[in-house]
């Protein structure tokens, strides 16, 4: 939306800068993006004041003027048929630059040296009208500069206005949003040679009557209230210059007093108005009701257009003139013959607007706004400075006041608002008289009750319906970059979390504190599996079908890490997998996390004696562990052939851990990876447990173990023959020689009684224990 800085700086009563606007705007959520400076390529022309008019002696269409600048009296050759002695007019002397880049210079026409021009509308790109020159009614002298003592120069802001602030369409709203945030009242400029009388509107359930006009609502859905005002005695004619140039400073074309009036208004106070020539209303009557199937009414614009009965129409005794928010028809069209008008003030439901902007396929400015709602409480308001300026541009009467029809008046919104769920919210406790300051400022009453506020919504905000809508509005105009920078603690709801997002985030900061990055891939991919899911039409014959796992996809980005020569690779995903069990069915999403490592266990550093060791199996099977503890998976890890698998406690195996196939350089290390799945994780707890009270005794236990013997089985009778004592028990040593005749595998046993302190004769008789049943199970002997 276009808004003019001038027509800003008019309401708050102060001239503004347009760049600390468009920033104040833009931290209160209406980002301005374009600033135009408007009209400064008019600043070389002055008033000229025509002191004498003679034809010219070789020329019928041209006319000899003499030109008063002020400061000598210049002859000027003009086409121009309404130039006349002792008129004012723009003046462009020699050497000036008009709009468009062209350079005057004294120039013989037709035998007279013409010393500048008197320009038109056209000329200075302030309207289409070149037939005739620009007659100025203005009080200042000849010589004083055009931008000077036309309002023209101003700027031009472009606004991003979203849909949830139909208020913004309009200048008061803009102005309202600045005075908030510059702490100064809005109020709505003076309107030249407006009248200060008038009479009082009068308020109707059903049907009223104002200048011989009967008005009722048939529809009220669609029209839930409507106003009218007839203006008599009114002569329709250009608009004074500076209604002008209020709209040309947004882009609108004037046309004339009367319609350039209702658009002032339009653009000013957000209430699209419409005027009807009094004399072609048929009947005597304005109904508003439902159009009928097949009805058919020209518009304005010259389109025939068929109706329907979505739309929201505007009739007379013998059918339609208007459609009700979008646009007037051509049968009630305000001419230069028209000498009495109805004025209509009307409030129309935004959906049925929206439908029938769309069943017409047509978009006005009116629709535009109504569609997105406007303020009904403010239509008195409006409708009363509406007739004012018509009577101010345009002459005429206005014999009674104003109908308003209003069946079912809508009653005040209003919100508790909590000072405590502010701060909550935001982060920062804000006192109570600073948060009545701030809604106050934006147009809110705000009334201390108990320890809570209570807050009515004014009618123009219809976005603010909940209490978080008036925190947002505080936090909006205190200011975002009011807030501190760091985290602190807070939680904005009350739900828990979910489970499923806890489990994630645990092993998120699991595999990222063991150095591996979160990787985002893609989840279609090219399976060669009967019970893939296939797309019905994929992009590529690479991405055909819906991924069943993780790892070959990490994989893959491992490869692509290789050749750009890079040897180190950390990467884990977490992310959904999907599994079709026919091929008539759907396919089933699970959720997953995948991880892969290759290369040096540790990064390179100068300290190291020689070169990094590589990851290995066993830091896999570390890994896979962990991650299956902080998932929550109930189950056991077993040993496969080619690494490990996790079997749930019901039996199925939910995970892996494994050497990966890869197409790997002769320098690259193995590529080890593990997958598991989340969806039968059990919900995230919270365990507390009690710091010992009494000290542990340590042993380290080294075995010499056959080949065909796992370790998985050997602690399996540790922790069975150990007892209750053991408390923890885990590997740190493999070394494997040929003197030995197999392995030597080397165990660190940890013994804690609860309630009382061990001796070191506990502590071996236990790994005495220990290790006679392994001799006898297994033919396992101490190192």
């Amino acid at each position: 939306m276009n808004v003019s800085l001038g027509w800003l700086g008019a309401m708050l009563g102060q001239e503004l800068d347009a760049a600390d606007v468009a920033r104040r705007l833009a931290m209160l959520g209406a980002p301005v993006e374009g600033i135009e400076e408007l009209h400064r390529d008019l600043d070389d022309l002055v008033i000229g004041l025509v002191e004498r008019v003679e034809p010219h002696p070789n020329a019928d269409r041209l006319s000899r003027c003499w030109v008063n600048d002020g400061t000598d009296v210049r002859e000027v050759v003009c086409g121009a048929p309404n130039v006349r002695a002792g008129a004012k007019y723009p003046y462009a002397p020699v050497g000036a630059t008009l709009p468009g880049g062209i350079k005057l210079s004294a120039r013989k026409i037709r035998g007279v040296v013409s010393h500048g021009m008197l320009c038109s509308p056209r000329e200075l790109g302030l309207g289409a009208d070149h037939e005739g020159i620009l007659e100025l009614v203005i009080d200042a002298p000849p010589g004083t500069r055009f931008v000077d003592a036309v309002p023209l120069g101003d700027t031009r802001l472009e606004l991003e206005i979203t849909a949830n602030r139909p208020d913004l369409l309009g200048h008061r709203g803009v102005a309202r949003e600045l005075g908030a945030a510059l702490g100064q009242p809005v109020k709505l400029p003076a309107i030249p040679g407006a009248p200060t009388d008038g009479p009082a509107s009068r308020r109707v359930d059903t049907r009223g009557s104002v200048g011989g006009i009967e008005v009722s609502i048939e529809d009220r859905e669609g029209c839930p209230r409507y106003m009218a005002a007839v203006v008599r005695g009114i002569t329709v004619g250009p608009s004074p210059a500076w209604l002008e140039a209020r709209l040309l400073g947004i882009g609108a074309r004037p046309i004339n007093n009367v319609v350039d009036a209702t658009n002032y208004i339009l653009f000013e106070l957000n209430q699209p108005l419409h005027a009807f020539d009094l004399a072609r209303i048929r009947g005597g009557k304005i109904i508003v009701r439902r159009a009928e199937a097949g009805e058919v009414l020209e518009t304005l614009d010259g389109e025939a257009r068929r109706l329907s009965p979505i739309m929201t129409m505007i009739c007379d005794a013998q059918g339609a003139t208007a459609v009700g928010g979008v646009m007037g028809g051509a049968i009630s069209e305000v001419s230069d013959a028209t000498t009495d008008v109805l004025l209509e003030c009307a409030y129309f439901d935004p959906k049925r607007i929206r439908a029938t902007r769309q069943a017409l396929r047509m978009s006005t400015d009116a629709s535009y706004r109504f569609e997105r709602g406007t303020d009904p409480d403010a239509m008195p308001e409006v409708l009363r400075r509406a007739v004012a300026l018509i009577r101010a541009v345009a002459g005429g009467t206005e014999p009674e006041g104003a109908i308003d029809v209003y069946p079912s008046p809508a009653r005040p919104r209003s919100i508790f608002l909590r000072p405590s769920r502010v701060g909550h919210v935001l982060g920062v406790d804000l006192s109570s008289d600073e948060i009545q300051r701030l809604l106050v400022s934006l147009g809110f009453a705000v009334a201390p009750k108990d320890d809570r506020l209570h807050v009515q919504i004014p009618s123009w905000r219809p976005d603010v319906t909940r209490e978080v809508d008036l925190i947002e509005e505080i936090a909006r105009l205190r200011g975002y970059d009011s807030f501190p920078l760091e985290l602190r603690p807070f939680r904005s709801s009350s739900v828990p979390d979910d489970p499923g997002e806890v489990r994630k985030r645990r092993i998120r900061e699991l595999l990222t504190g063991a150095g591996l990055h979160e990787a985002r891939l893609s989840p279609l991919t090219r399976v060669d599996h009967e019970a893939a899911a296939s797309l019905a039409n994929p992009l590529s014959a690479d991405e055909g079908q819906l991924r069943m796992s993780l790892l070959p996809g990490l994989v893959a980005a491992v490869e692509r890490n290789w050749s750009a020569r890079v040897r180190d690779v950390r990467l884990f995903e977490i992310g959904t997998v999907f599994h079709r069990e026919r091929r008539d069915a759907l396919p089933t999403e699970r959720q997953r996390v995948a991880g892969v490592v290759t290369g040096a266990r540790t990064p390179a550093h100068w300290s190291a004696a020689g070169k990094t060791d590589d990851f290995d199996r066993w830091d896999l099977r570390a890994l896979f562990g962990a991650v299956a503890e902080f998932a929550r998976v109930d189950g056991s890890l077993r040993a496969t052939q080619r690494g490990w698998e996790w079997l749930a406690s019901h039996g199925d195996v939910c995970g892996e851990a494994r050497v990966m196939d890869a197409d790997r350089p002769a320098w690259a290390a193995d590529v080890l990876g593990f997958e598991i799945d989340l969806d039968i994780a059990e919900r995230p707890y919270v365990q507390s447990v009690a710091l010992p009270t009494t000290p542990a005794i340590e042993r380290d236990l080294a075995l010499v173990l056959p080949g065909a013997l796992s370790a998985e089985r050997v602690e399996e009778t540790i922790r069975e023959s150990a007892g209750a004592l053991l408390e923890r028990c885990y590997i740190f040593d493999e070394y494997r020689g040929k003197e030995l005749g197999g392995r030597s595998v080397a165990w660190r046993l940890v013994f804690r009684s609860p309630g009382r302190t061990l001796r070191e004769e506990d502590a071996d008789a236990v790994v005495d224990r220990v290790v006679v049943e392994l001799k006898e199970r297994f033919d396992v002997v101490r190192r």
